[in-house]
């Protein structure tokens, strides 16, 4: 062989993939104008763009609407039990580090039933992203009000008004100490698509609440915030390094003073931080819808670096398997006490 000529010993590199191949041949059955639509199409194109092979991935759902998402995906896929996925997801992830692992749930799912599966999920920071959508009711059994419904709302199981407080997901998962917390909305593809970018690229639990509209059972339910008139005012984007702006003339501006954030003039505004180790600030910003004439938060409220369960585990296992060797199953099961029944 001529010195010149190197022999191939690299297969070669598949072709790109677009949005379609990460689309199952199920036929998507959501209500007509559901925003479900509008987030898968925003992660199968996210996934296109950064180039995730399909068999590099995971989608695990529990029950609910929001649960129908791993059918959808030409992709590994996990319809369990409800509330439980956060347990599956945590499974999947330690057994097979090498996939990348989604989860869909919904406020119900998610915050109900779930909520304690997810609490361990975002304090041992295993590398997962889980996309709660949120349409403050549960829609797949037909309209009960749901932990997120705000007081007041009138359901088929509250039809004098809800007497709840409402959980607000992006507190809890601060409160869990999650490393990667963000909001965006159904209806802002864009905004969805960055938010999703920078969640995917993050090494850990990255939650993501997404404002989503029940076309049936709770329609309109964040118009106030998000419809295209209003949602320049009444929303503030938490951009990393940019100053808190918000406004269709960018005429206003949020101040974080110790436990306090207030609308200042736009030279006043502070300039968003999410990678502090502290969630003081974050917390601040998650209680602002609740002050009048202060706008919504959206966008990224913390992200940070911490060590993973899933790293962790598998470090121990391979500190194990070198000290005492692979061993067998046979043996760990017919190992410790044994009783004989006669």
């Amino acid at each position: 062989m001529p010195d010149d000529i190197v022999p191939t010993t690299t297969a070669p590199k598949p072709a790109p993939l677009d949005k379609k191949a990460y689309k199952s041949d199920q036929e998507v059955r959501w209500c007509p104008g559901c925003g479900d639509y509008s987030i898968l199409n925003a992660v199968q194109q996210l996934l296109a763009q950064l180039g995730v092979p399909r068999h590099q991935l995971c989608f695990v759902s529990g029950i609910g609407c929001s649960s129908r998402f791993p059918y959808y995906m030409n992709t590994y896929g996990l319809h369990s039990i409800h509330g439980r996925a956060p347990a599956f997801a945590t499974a999947i992830k330690t057994a097979n580090p090498e996939l990348q692992v989604w989860i869909a749930t919904g406020d119900g799912d998610g915050l109900s039933i779930g909520g304690n599966h997810m609490l361990h999920l975002l304090r041992r920071n295993i590398d997962v992203k889980v996309l709660l959508f949120n349409n403050q009711i549960y829609g797949l059994t037909k309209g009960q009000y749901s932990p997120t419904s705000p007081p007041g709302l009138k359901t088929k199981t509250s039809p004098m008004g809800s007497v709840d407080r409402a959980v607000d997901p992006i507190r809890f998962a601060l409160g869990c100490g999650a490393t990667f917390i963000a909001r965006t909305i159904d209806t802002h593809q864009k905004h969805m698509l960055a938010v999703l970018e920078a969640a995917a690229k993050h090494k850990g639990t990255a939650f993501v609440e997404i404002f989503q509209n029940c076309v049936i059972f709770n329609d309109g339910c964040f118009d106030e915030v998000i419809e295209r008139s209003v949602r320049d005012d009444k929303t503030v984007d938490l951009i990393p390094g940019k100053p808190l702006v918000y406004g269709k003339q960018l005429d206003k501006g949020i101040k974080i003073d110790a436990a306090e954030a207030r609308v200042v003039a736009p030279a006043e505004a502070t300039s968003w931080d999410p990678s502090t180790r502290s969630a003081a600030a974050a917390f601040v910003l998650s209680e602002m819808a609740e002050q009048p004439g202060s706008p919504t938060p959206i966008g990224i409220f913390r992200s940070i670096q911490s060590p993973t369960f899933d790293e962790g585990m598998n470090k121990q296992v391979q500190a194990a398997v070198a000290k005492r060797g692979p061993g067998k199953l046979q043996d760990l099961i017919w190992s410790g006490d044994k009783w004989d029944v006669k």
